[in-house]
């Protein structure tokens, strides 16, 4: 039996890193803020997940149907009564203030929970599916087709709907959408609330995939930052992609030049985008 190709094994990876920045891709496209509290956000689910899966035996995927309205809820109260008062003075604030949630968020797992990793452990999670010659581990590929799906219905909710065509305006131009009628703070509050609810699913799907403690986090961050820096912020399908285009070159260059490499032509290759393309590959200046 062989192994998956890297291309294969990035590109599911890389779908994993989508889901993970399409939360921050969001945020930033309706809001303008770059919301550095996202990775402890999605860590903040992986822990409710793993305390129900742990004390209440509840399946991981089977807790998003709590998890889902619970971030929702959380999302659309933290942007309409915190984050809004500050965006109202500058968008630096707004920053600082996230910052300052994110630390709030480290120090409530580091008590609850100790330093100590942690895994979302299941039986599918340990299984591999056989293609023949080949095998995938089922979880890269139940990360992949979850982050397809949030990505196919969250382009048709923007698309289709008339709070996503509202979120869309409030988008790509504040004034004109408050001129016809658009109340860009409740459009605030569900964006953000949307974005919690995709932070919710790749806290599922990182948790069961990597193993993760109080400070993992700020590398979530790191990582939705470079697939958002080259996919393009603000899109969801170039995040998307992407998302892909990071998984790839990861497991490409640790199969080439060796593991301790991986993160270094990754970190290049971001930055090349960002000299070269600041928009990303797929944002629209």
């Amino acid at each position: 039996m062989m192994e998956p190709t890297p291309f294969l094994m990035g590109a599911l990876l890389g779908g994993l890193y989508a889901l993970l920045a399409l939360g921050l891709s969001l945020v930033f496209g309706v809001m303008r803020i770059i919301n550095v509290a996202h990775g402890d956000f999605v860590l903040l689910a992986t822990y409710l997940a793993y305390a129900l899966f742990t004390y209440a035996g509840v399946d991981p995927f089977l807790s998003l149907c709590l998890l889902v309205p619970a971030m929702f809820l959380f999302g659309f109260i933290v942007q309409r009564y915190l984050f809004s008062r500050f965006l109202l003075r500058s968008a630096e604030a707004a920053l600082i203030v996230a910052f300052g949630m994110s630390l709030v968020i480290q120090n409530l797992h580091q008590i609850l929970w100790s330093p100590m990793s942690r895994g979302l452990t299941t039986p599918y999670s340990l299984k591999a599916l056989d293609l023949g010659q080949v095998f995938i581990p089922f979880t890269y590929l139940l990360d992949f087709l979850v982050s397809l799906g949030a990505m196919v219905a969250l382009h048709a909710f923007l698309s289709k709907t008339f709070l996503g065509k509202a979120i869309r305006a409030a988008s790509q131009d504040l004034k004109a959408a408050q001129m016809v009628g658009i109340n860009y703070r409740t459009v605030f509050a569900v964006s953000f609330g949307i974005a919690m609810v995709t932070a919710a699913m790749a806290g599922i799907c990182l948790g069961l995939t990597f193993p993760f403690n109080p400070q993992s986090g700020v590398s979530f961050l790191i990582i939705a930052f470079g697939v958002v820096i080259i996919g393009g912020l603000g899109s969801m399908i170039g995040t998307f992609l992407g998302g892909v285009i990071l998984g790839v070159a990861q497991v490409v260059s640790a199969e080439l030049l060796g593991s301790a490499a991986q993160m270094l032509v990754v970190y290049a290759l971001v930055l090349l985008i960002l000299a070269l393309r600041p928009q990303g590959l797929f944002g629209v200046r």
